[in-house]
């Protein structure tokens, strides 16, 4: 595909985090962009003001007619919709360019120098550090991220198209069309096991995905897969040290195979983002980003939007908004939050993402969700799943070994979070819990 030659784009599912970068970047590069999506989001919303016409009801005759010209127009779809979708099966029928978000991602990366960052926990913290380390350091880059970065209020940091940084996202083997010419893998613990047939199938793909990376790969410490290390006092090849807090800061220095930084300071917290800094660190050196130019840039990365961002924090009372929704991002959440409040009382409010992952990792769920004080369990969100039997939050809650949970709707949360005396209050989930967030942060902020 010659992407000079395509002057019209057409997404379907245009709203999703990872869809909107793309057509955010090719709105910014001058085609025309259109698309359908289910629902109308702030992120649509924002499309939206950049001229961009998207609808929400599948109907062909909705599609603008200047999309309907397959010799100048790419498709692309998200692989959450149905393939009963009305619009995708128009274009397939009429023999359109169709292509699902990574294979385009391919096809825009393939004549740059390419970062990809692979992982099923902490690509989107990564690729965000690393796409702002790159833009404070001049370097002619664009950014693709999964997720709001707090500096630029959107998920796509623009440069230029000489080096681009993407998310290499394992879900449907999707990162095996990339081609990295330096690339990261942050962990392998087994997920979206209703794509792959077990844990040994997912982690082979992680191998297949390495054996694509042309220069340099980086791999967390322990990690099975041969490359350059970076771990937390592990004798990695990256490796942090000397680790303090300071001020709600994280301080620590860094050994590299050349030389040590000293005093390197995010406004992360948690431990896995010392690893996730560590990880663009190792990225943007090896490319040839100085340490020193390196450190200077993360004094002003702000974080993610939805990655531990507060809501409020006052003495008194704290809300966090997060994204966890795997055991081990749950595990790091709760224990950032003891980290940085240990004599307080916590209440978690999750809502469980996909039947098939509450299914498969119930009982580390369980154990997880069970380091909190008290709990409130929102119903599984299916995204793209219809429900399984006997697979609810209820079946999950009475699995978890604490004695203050239980199970509410969206409609009476306020009321029960009310209800709780605990001053730490952690909402998390990847469905839609976080537009709850501000209707929740309304409602304790009048009663407080």
């Amino acid at each position: 595909m010659n992407l000079a030659n395509i002057h019209n784009v057409y997404f379907i599912g245009i709203g999703g985090i990872g869809m909107s970068a793309i057509a955010n970047y090719f709105k910014s590069s001058g085609k025309n962009v259109a698309g359908y999506d289910k629902t109308a989001t702030n992120i649509t919303d924002s499309l939206q003001q950049m001229g961009i016409d998207i609808h929400f009801e599948d109907n062909v005759a909705f599609i603008p007619e200047a999309y309907k010209n397959k010799e100048n127009v790419a498709v692309i779809y998200t692989p959450a919709i149905p393939k009963s979708h009305n619009e995708y099966n128009y274009f397939l029928k009429h023999q359109f360019t169709v292509l699902k978000r990574a294979e385009m991602l391919a096809e825009i990366t393939k004549d740059s120098f390419c970062l990809a960052v692979a992982g099923t926990h902490g690509k989107t913290t990564t690729s965000a550090i690393l796409g702002h380390i790159l833009k404070e350091a001049t370097v002619n880059a664009t950014a693709f991220l999964g997720g709001i970065a707090e500096n630029y209020n959107s998920n796509l940091i623009l440069g230029g198209t000489e080096v681009t940084v993407v998310e290499a996202d394992e879900f449907d083997r999707s990162f095996l069309k990339l081609s990295p010419n330096i690339a990261c893998i942050t962990s392998i613990d087994a997920d979206h096991l209703d794509i792959y047939e077990d844990q040994a199938v997912f982690e082979a793909s992680f191998t297949d995905f390495a054996s694509n990376v042309s220069d340099t790969l980086i791999v967390r410490k322990n990690i099975p897969i041969k490359g350059i290390t970076y771990g937390i006092n592990e004798q990695a090849d990256f490796d942090a040290k000397n680790i303090r807090i300071k001020n709600g800061t994280y301080i620590f220095d860094v050994n590299t195979p050349s030389e040590e930084i000293k005093n390197i300071t995010i406004s992360l917290p948690g431990k896995h983002n010392v690893l996730n800094t560590v990880a663009a660190l190792a990225m943007a050196n090896k490319y040839g980003v100085s340490l020193q130019t390196i450190a200077k840039a993360l004094l002003t990365f702000k974080g993610i939007q939805r990655r531990f961002s507060y809501k409020i924090n006052t003495e008194n009372l704290v809300l966090i908004d997060d994204y966890a929704h795997h055991p081990t991002e749950i595990n790091a959440l709760i224990s950032s939050v003891k980290e940085m409040y240990p004599a307080k009382k916590v209440l978690g409010i999750f809502q469980p993402h996909l039947y098939t992952r509450t299914r498969d990792f119930a009982d580390d769920f369980a154990k997880e969700l069970s380091q909190f004080n008290e709990l409130l369990l929102l119903d599984i969100y299916p995204a793209r799943e219809l429900p399984i039997k006997g697979i609810t939050s209820s079946w999950l809650l009475d699995k978890i070994k604490i004695q203050n949970k239980k199970v509410v709707s969206k409609e009476i949360l306020l009321q029960n979070i009310l209800k709780s005396d605990a001053q730490i209050i952690v909402m998390f989930g990847a469905g839609d819990i976080g537009n709850l967030v501000s209707e929740i942060k309304k409602g304790l902020t009048v009663e407080n």
